[in-house]
């Protein structure tokens, strides 16, 4: 298909052409079609937006890869199908690399036994605490999900005493650390495995920041570049171009902005967005957007957006004038 081979050059217009055109397209032609047509889009980190969400909901041999591995997809389009479609559209889901709370919520909501074990076992996937009690209380009577849970890093100590309550024998010895010679030897692999998956580059890559600097640029030479912009962008999960948006508005280097808003330490982030005076609504919106989405907890953003409300502008600018003058000697 022409497109998926020139989707990294086309303007933003000829994008929507294509995506006029396949849309209509997609309705006309069979199934097989539609499932190659599904799997040439689902590679793309730009495509066709309305195109891509319509395949992503059509029967399953169709939506499946494009549900398991497209960028285009957004949270707020995964837990619409999740919600609406079928087990196995969502079991498709529950494969995808990064999940979020919003959407992990839905699948062990609204799934059956296999999405929760699917999910349960994707090491990507985040929880929200009503998220994890589902997940805990199907636990209770199927083994090969107290197994998936027994495998993850990221439960608390109390969902761990709650699911040894319910676990087989065979699961209580795993998690009271029986094979622990055995789990040693994983440690290294593992380790590597979540280093790979938390550093910014790892994250940075899933992003077109060349076609959002484009637009973002374009609205600034309009005059269209606003705070109120940046938080839209942030809203409506654009990530790449809330990273242009932000540093065009700060006037620091795209580089900086992309790493400083994936990190886990986001006092950088803070003190430039309180040097030039966002408000909090602004912060509290970015600190949901893109990989903080999946990286920050709740808890996090509420600390960061309390220490930002208890910064002083005087301060945050002598830091960013420190650091400014470190760059240039």
């Amino acid at each position: 298909m022409l497109f998926s081979l020139t989707s990294e050059k086309c303007t933003d217009e000829q994008v929507d052409i294509y995506d006029s055109v396949l849309l209509r397209l997609v309705d006309m032609v069979e199934t097989e079609v539609r499932r190659f047509v599904a799997e040439r889009l689902s590679e793309l980190r730009r495509g066709p937006e309305r195109t891509i969400r319509q395949l992503a909901s059509d029967e399953i041999d169709v939506a499946e890869l494009i549900l398991r591995r497209s960028h285009v997809l957004r949270d707020r389009d995964l837990v619409d199908i999740a919600d609406v479609q079928s087990n196995a559209h969502r079991l498709a889901i529950a494969q995808r690399e990064m999940l979020s709370e919003e959407v992990t919520d839905v699948l062990v909501k609204r799934g059956d036994i296999r999405v929760k074990r699917r999910v349960a076992a994707n090491q990507g996937a985040t929880f929200s605490p009503a998220g994890m009690a589902g997940l805990l209380e199907a636990a209770s009577s199927d083994q090969p999900l107290q197994l998936a849970l027994s495998d993850r890093t990221d439960l608390a100590e109390d969902q761990i005493q709650e699911l040894v309550s319910v676990a087989t024998e065979a699961v209580r010895l795993k998690l009271a650390g029986t094979a622990a010679a055995a789990d040693a030897e994983k440690l290294p692999q593992a380790a590597s495995i979540a280093a790979q998956r938390m550093s910014n580059d790892y994250w940075l890559s899933r992003y077109d920041f060349e076609t959002a600097r484009g637009r973002v640029m374009t609205m600034a030479r309009d005059g269209r570049l606003t705070e109120a912009t940046l938080r839209w962008f942030a809203a409506d999960d654009r990530f790449a171009e809330a990273v242009v948006a932000f540093a065009c508005l700060t006037r620091i280097g795209l580089h900086e902005a992309s790493h400083w808003m994936v990190r886990l330490d986001v006092d950088p982030f803070l003190t430039v967005a309180k040097a030039h005076g966002f408000t909090p609504l602004t912060v509290a919106t970015l600190l949901k957007v893109g990989p903080w989405r999946h990286r920050l907890s709740v808890q996090a953003r509420a600390m960061a957006l309390a220490q930002y409300e208890a910064m002083r502008p005087d301060e945050a600018r002598q830091k960013l004038a420190h650091w400014d003058d470190m760059v240039t000697h």
